[in-house]
């Protein structure tokens, strides 16, 4: 080989490197995380999420990256969110919440979305359960379904109240359907269910102040990420000084605080979803994937807040709880 021949392979060598970097950084998928709030990316949920992903072989920032938009409440602003993630080409969408997942679901017919929400066949995500059909899988959580044991719950819990009042986002195409249903289970309980709503710091102050207006006698918290996010604490504290039981959608309102809470593991299920993320990003499809339904259920209940509150934790609810705080 000559010097003119070297100086040639060289120079190849050294253009060629940088389109093999390139190729090599797009070789790393992307995912959209689309979240409804503020969404803490080292919240325990995330962890779990992360968890699932490892568990299929895909380790964030080092085989994987992760996209995060978040709609921090205004759920007006997550059909730009999406439409933004849609652009950018990633890989697969994750959507919490069923607003976030209807956004997603109208910005893209073909990139792969896993989400964890409320009824996908109610909201027409999917077409079964057991066969998707489409671009979109995941874990259905079935909060709204829970609703009527938590009116229960409480009842059980606060005997003497005859008021039970209902606080929804009304912004979350679930609470439609909770708000249709729910009045015939508490009027089965002969409590009476006054609708309150709520869709931001303000309206959720405004409406404690109409508990007590009521004389409601205990609260149910529907489910909307809203609350369980951005507005977790505030609703605690606000519950506390009005003395009002309440009852929470999710177990992470008691360790702050909160009275009781019933419903399915939301780890649980952001772990299935991290699952289903690896499992797309190495060629499985999501028509191909079943839409998981929560196996576990957590009843927690706070004695120190009940104390707080006067209140006697029955046997048959302590027997049944799945964690006493103390």
């Amino acid at each position: 080989m000559n010097r003119r021949e070297l100086m040639l392979l060289l120079m190849g060598g050294a253009m060629t490197a940088p389109r093999t970097l390139r190729a090599q950084q797009k070789a790393m998928p992307v995912i959209g995380y689309l979240g409804n709030t503020s969404l803490d990316p080292n919240a325990p949920f995330m962890a779990a999420f992360r968890q699932g992903l490892s568990e299929t072989g895909y380790v964030e920032g080092q085989n994987v990256a992760i996209e995060y938009r978040r709609a921090e409440g205004h759920y007006d602003r997550l059909p730009a969110l999406a439409a933004d993630l849609v652009g950018r080409k990633v890989d697969v969408i994750v959507a919490g919440g069923t607003t976030a997942v209807l956004a997603a679901k109208n910005a893209t017919s073909t990139i792969p979305i896993v989400f964890n929400a409320g009824d996908p066949v109610e909201f027409g995500l999917v077409a079964s359960l057991a066969r998707p059909g489409g671009n979109l899988t995941g874990v259905s959580m079935m909060n709204t379904e829970l609703m009527a044991k938590r009116v229960e719950l409480v009842s059980e819990l606060v005997p003497p109240a005859q008021v039970i009042a209902l606080l929804v986002n009304p912004n979350n195409p679930g609470s439609e359907r909770i708000m249709r249903e729910l009045p015939e289970a508490a009027h089965a309980k002969g409590v009476r269910l006054p609708i309150l709503k709520a869709a931001t710091e303000s309206e959720i102050d405004a409406a404690f102040a109409t508990l007590v207006q009521l004389h409601a006698g205990a609260l149910v918290l529907g489910p909307d990420p809203f609350f369980g996010e951005d507005r977790r604490k505030q609703l605690v504290v606000l519950a506390s000084r009005h003395a009002v039981p309440a009852i929470y959608f999710e177990r992470e309102f008691i360790a702050v605080g909160g009275l009781i809470s019933y419903g399915p593991s939301r780890t649980a299920a952001l772990r299935q979803v991290g699952i289903y993320v690896g499992k797309i990003l190495k060629g499985a499809k999501p028509a191909d994937l079943p839409v998981q339904q929560p196996t576990r259920f957590e009843l927690v209940v706070n004695l120190k807040t009940a104390k707080t509150l006067g209140l006697t934790v029955p046997p048959s609810i302590l027997a049944r709880a799945d964690e006493v705080i103390e």
